[in-house]
Order: C-alpha cells, then sequence, then structure tokens
C-alpha cells in the first residue's frame, strides 16, 4: 500500500510539474445532470495535479446538443472539451471532427471501459470520446406503494403489468403519480424514451430500404398506450417533462414509477436529496412480449473538438475525469453508490461496489441492450433510441414536437403520426436515402 501510494504521489507531482510550466485554461460544455455537476465540484483536485484551469458552460440536455453541434460543424472552436454521445461520436469521428483518443496512458488502462462503452464511442476501432459514465434505462419504483396496492414488481416487467400497477399505485388525493414518464420535446428527451417504448411495441423508424414507418400499426399501438398510460395515471403536464424534471418529481414522492436512466438511481436512494430514498426498488425496462425491452444505451462521454489549441490539456482533463482514480476520489468523499456508473469493468468486479444494491440491474440493464439488433423487425441502422445517421437530430426533434403536442392534449395520435410519417419521408428523400 505504501509503495503504491508512493507512485500515486510520484504521478501526482510530474504532473504538477509538467502542467505548471504549460498552464492553460480549458472549456467544457457539459449537461446539467447530476454527476457532471458533482464533478465540477472536484476540479479542484485536477487544477492541483496538472495546473490546469477549468471555465465550465453547463447546459440544459436540449441546449447543449444544438450549441455543440453548431460549434462543431461550424468550427466555431469555443470549447476545449464537449460533453457528447454514442449518437454523436461514432459520426464526428468519422467526420474528422474529433482528435482520436488512441493515445492515452498505460495507467489510464483504456481496455478497462466497458465493451458496449468502448465500441459505441469508437468509429472504425478508434476511440474519439471516453466514457464519463454509461446507462440505460430500467423501472424505479416505490416498494411501499408496490406492498400497499399489494402486488410485487417482477424483475422484468411487462408494459402490462406497469399500467396495472400504474392504476393501484395513482392517488391524486396525495399527489402521487402512479408513473412518471418524459415527454419534453427533443430527440434525447421525450424522443428517445418513445423510440425505445415503441421497440418493444414492434415498431421502427424505418424498414430495410430507409422507409419511414409512422404509418404502421405498431407506432400508433405504441403512442396510443403511452398518452393513455400517462393521461391516466401522469402528472400534469409531462409534455414538458424531461430526466431532470421527472427526477425532482420521484425523489419528492410524487411517483410510484419512474422509468428512466439507469444513473438517476444513486439520486433516487439519496437520502440528502430523496424522501423517498429508503423506499426504491429496480427491475428491468419493460417489454410487450415481442423480445425487446425498451430500454437504451448511452454513454455522457468527453471529447476533444478537432482544432483545439489545447489538444494536451484536454487529453489530461479526460484522462483525470474517466479514470479509476477519480471514481475512487468520489467513493472516499461521498460513498460507492454516488461515483459513475456504467462505464469501467473494474467497477463491477469492486465488492464495495457490487453491495450497491443498483448495481447489478444497471449492469444487467446496459448488456441488455443491443444497439446492433434494436428491433422486432430488421432495421438497416443501428441504435436504439437513436439511428447513427446525421440526419436524425434533425428529424427527430422535430417529430418529438409533434408527440409532446399529442400530450399536451393539442393534436391527435393519428395526426402526429402522419405529420412524423410526411416529414421523415421528405427528409430521407431530401438527404438522397
Amino acid at each position: 500500500m505504501f509503495l503504491k501510494n508512493a507512485l500515486r504521489a510520484a504521478t501526482a507531482l510530474s504532473l504538477i510539474v509538467a502542467g505548471s510550466a504549460y498552464a492553460e485554461t480549458i472549456t467544457i460544455a457539459t449537461v446539467n445532470n447530476g454527476d457532471m455537476i458533482r464533478m465540477q465540484g472536484y476540479t479542484g483536485d485536477f487544477t492541483a495535479k496538472t495546473g490546469h484551469d477549468v471555465e465550465w458552460v453547463t447546459l440544459e440536455e436540449n441546449v447543449l446538443r444544438q450549441r455543440v453541434t453548431t460549434d462543431i460543424s461550424t468550427k466555431g472552436g469555443q470549447f476545449d472539451i464537449m460533453t457528447i454521445g454514442m449518437y454523436e461520436t461514432p459520426i464526428w469521428g468519422g467526420n474528422g471532427w474529433l482528435v482520436p483518443l488512441d493515445d492515452l496512458s498505460a495507467e489510464y488502462d483504456v481496455d478497462d471501459i466497458l465493451p458496449a462503452m468502448r465500441g459505441g464511442l469508437s468509429h472504425d476501432g478508434t476511440l474519439y470520446a471516453a466514457p464519463f459514465y454509461g446507462e440505460s434505462s430500467m423501472v424505479m419504483y416505490r416498494t411501499d406503494l408496490m406492498e400497499k396496492a399489494g402486488l410485487e414488481m417482477p424483475a422484468a416487467p411487462t408494459w402490462e403489468f406497469i399500467r396495472e400497477a400504474a392504476a393501484a399505485m395513482d392517488d391524486p388525493g396525495s399527489d402521487t403519480n402512479g408513473v412518471c414518464l418524459r415527454g419534453k420535446a427533443g430527440w434525447g428527451e421525450g424522443g428517445a424514451f418513445i423510440t425505445v417504448t415503441a421497440n418493444s411495441f414492434g415498431a421502427r423508424w424505418f424498414d430495410e430500404n430507409w422507409r419511414a414507418q409512422f404509418d404502421q400499426p405498431e407506432w400508433k399501438d405504441a403512442l396510443t398506450f403511452f398518452v393513455n398510460l400517462m393521461n391516466d395515471y401522469g402528472p400534469q403536464g409531462y409534455a414538458t417533462n424531461g430526466f431532470n424534471e421527472n427526477l425532482s418529481l420521484f425523489q419528492q414522492g410524487k411517483c410510484g414509477m419512474w422509468i428512466d436512466a439507469t444513473v438517476a438511481a444513486s439520486f433516487v436512494t439519496n437520502p440528502n436529496d430523496s424522501t423517498v430514498a429508503d423506499k426504491v426498488g429496480f427491475a428491468l425496462a419493460p417489454d410487450n412480449g415481442l423480445g425487446k425491452r425498451s430500454n437504451w444505451l448511452w454513454a455522457w462521454a468527453l471529447a476533444i473538438p478537432a482544432g483545439t489549441k489545447k489538444e494536451a490539456a484536454a487529453k489530461q482533463f479526460i484522462e483525470w475525469a474517466t479514470s479509476k482514480g477519480y471514481i475512487e476520489l468520489v467513493a472516499a468523499n461521498e460513498g460507492w453508490a454516488n461515483v459513475p456508473p456504467g462505464a469501467r469493468t473494474s467497477l463491477y468486479a469492486n465488492p464495495e461496489y457490487q453491495a450497491v444494491p443498483f448495481a447489478k440491474m444497471t449492469l444487467d440493464s446496459i448488456n441488455a441492450a443491443d444497439p446492433n439488433n434494436p428491433t422486432v423487425k430488421p432495421v438497416p441502422y443501428v441504435g436504439i433510441q437513436f439511428v447513427a445517421i446525421p440526419e436524425f437530430a434533425g428529424i427527430a426533434t422535430e417529430v418529438s414536437q409533434e408527440f409532446s403536442a399529442v400530450y399536451a392534449g393539442q393534436q391527435t395520435v393519428d395526426e402526429a403520426l402522419a405529420k412524423a410519417q410526411a416529414l421523415t419521408t421528405d427528409a430521407m428523400e431530401a438527404a438522397g436515402y
């Protein structure tokens, strides 16, 4: 242990000496999720070790995506590091817009990154972004309300069970909604959720010839089920609720169930933030008996835009923030339940982390996601809650806006699907598919 600590101290000292001679201020764009906010609180450790300072630009998810996409496609140069995900990384890496992360240090141990995360953040075998955390999605539910309803959550529930449980737990008199789900417009917000729900109903974005499929019965079945479920047992105004809004509702005890990112587990079970921390259970995302669960695969990852003049400092930050050492730093200060999940194999081999109540379900959910075979019927694309083509972000943002209008009572399911079919068809024809 003494030798290990001495080596760490020597490494830290060498970083300080190396960094102080070339001290930089790097600008990082990131999303306003809890783990990223926590990371900002520890950047003093990075500065102490390297001499580099950090300026943060912290944005709501939809705004972040818009800002970084505009900046990198126009070579704006506002940021030295961007927080992006599995959709953007392979496309931008293939375009030459990102710095390859093919020379990270041996100590960093890139082979320790979970294969699903490493594969999703690579292009042609080259890593272009390092996962800060990885996630799938799962059911989080109130164990006390489930027991009161006389029900038992299966480890792998169906959508019909979710509806039955939502009905049993819904209690407007106590401001408790049976279920809280994303309805907020945005391809990565409500758009992501309705896409994985549709996957489990047998729907798909495109057939094998890239023809839009919103005119098919599976999409109508999925969207109708979702709208009825949320209108009957969801919160008022769910059309504008995304990840953070539903997190807040669940922490306040206003949701019987919440199906969302596995990363939320540490926040709903944290007694400092959640009024129901000791009453939360976990299950796989629901299915519809067709062989596909409604869970996604995602990583919020750190990437370096090509053309930055601070590449060396940016790589040092990425190594620091996505390292085993950062995980240990958070664990030492806030406990293992609060470390960034879903990125490293070694974390799930650690007995201390295995004792965290949601660790196994998170890993099982990640392993259950198959981006190469995301749908019941065959498709020509890779991606579960997204389609890995450059045109998708624009198309799916518009489609999600049409769906959110249904959730807000502004149009019918049939009207939204007809508009989604038309706009998707037009965009794909214009793109030459």
